[in-house]
């Protein structure tokens, strides 16, 4: 569903919006000591830029729905010309949930965990019967890419390409494993909402949460911002694809932008659906499963699909590129 208000044109950061500004500088972008996809490590330069302090919570998106009345993909049908061969209950209006099982499960089929669940969305994030009464703070997920892409439309803001948003969540550590230097718990403080415990099934909390956190709930990086390890995965606009793609990995590159639509897509995904780069991690993030609560992870996101821990952030971009 499009919005009908026309995009705002700005010269400075927006009235009212809470952004940190990010100077220009290099980085070692990626990482040659985790996942293959983070791989090769590559120095990269970034142009001056505003990022949101925080990922966008259930209070700031709901002011933009009750501004435009958009829709979002999760709370409307899906195309069947879209999805040749599925199941009508597929096509229901739905989204993907994270659901605990009672112990441990095969680690090798995701769908021990993840169920997709009719009437769940950024209203209803772990299901129908469930409210953001009590969540307006924490990040607002569930929202598909175009979800985002129609919330940047009306706050005249761009999402943030994989450059930039890895550039900012180091915080100007460069090299550093974490957000916050090379420790994960530096003198026993938990520094973002990640798994603690055995994944899927047994979370101790020792960092407070079993599911999301009010954004600003931890310590910010040295740039000030929130929230940029864990809590909730974060879209950026670059196409997926492989840092071992690049065309020239050795060399410092200035504002790259990653891939194209075409070759984003799952080989081994018959309805070939582009996906997008997100960062940062999640609060599902786990030492046994899922070490991406770092600043060089990545993980492809197809663009069709919203989940209950993934949200986003978005940039604003002074001067001609803005």
């Amino acid at each position: 569903m499009s919005v009908t208000t026309s995009r705002p044109v700005f010269d400075s950061v927006p009235a009212g919006r809470d952004m940190v500004l990010i100077p220009d500088g290099q980085f070692m972008m990626g990482s040659d000591n985790h996942y293959p996809e983070e791989a090769p490590a590559h120095r990269v330069s970034v142009r001056s830029f505003w990022i949101d302090r925080s990922p966008v919570s259930n209070r700031d998106f709901e002011i933009f729905v009750k501004e435009t009345g958009y829709v979002t993909l999760a709370e409307r049908p899906a195309d069947p010309k879209n999805y040749p061969g599925a199941l009508p209950g597929m096509l229901a209006p739905s989204s993907t949930v994270f659901r605990k099982p009672a112990g441990p499960v095969d680690m090798s089929n995701h769908y021990n965990w993840w169920t997709y669940v009719p009437g769940a969305n950024w209203r209803h994030p772990r299901g129908p019967a469930s409210s953001i009464s009590k969540l307006k703070e924490h990040p607002v997920v569930h929202v598909a890419l175009e979800d985002v892409e129609a919330y940047a439309g009306w706050a005249g803001l761009d999402i943030p390409t994989e450059a930039e948003w890895e550039f900012a969540s180091r915080g100007g550590i460069d090299g550093a494993e974490f957000a916050w230097g090379d420790e994960m718990t530096p003198g026993g403080v938990h520094m973002a909402n990640t798994w603690q415990g055995d994944f899927p099934y047994r979370n101790t909390m020792e960092d407070r949460f079993e599911y999301t956190s009010p954004v600003g709930s931890y310590p910010p990086n040295g740039y000030g911002l929130n929230d940029s390890i864990g809590n909730v995965w974060e879209w950026t606009s670059d196409w997926y694809q492989d840092h071992s793609k690049i065309d020239s990995p050795c060399c410092t590159a200035s504002n790259p932008r990653g891939g194209s639509r075409e070759t984003s897509a799952d080989p081994r995904d018959q309805t070939r659906i582009p996906r997008k780069v997100t960062k940062g991690g999640s609060h599902l993030c786990a030492p046994n499963y899922c070490r991406r609560y770092r600043p060089a992870a990545r993980m492809a996101q197809a663009i069709d699909t919203s989940t209950s821990h993934l949200g986003f952030r978005l940039v604003f971009r002074p001067g001609p590129d803005g």
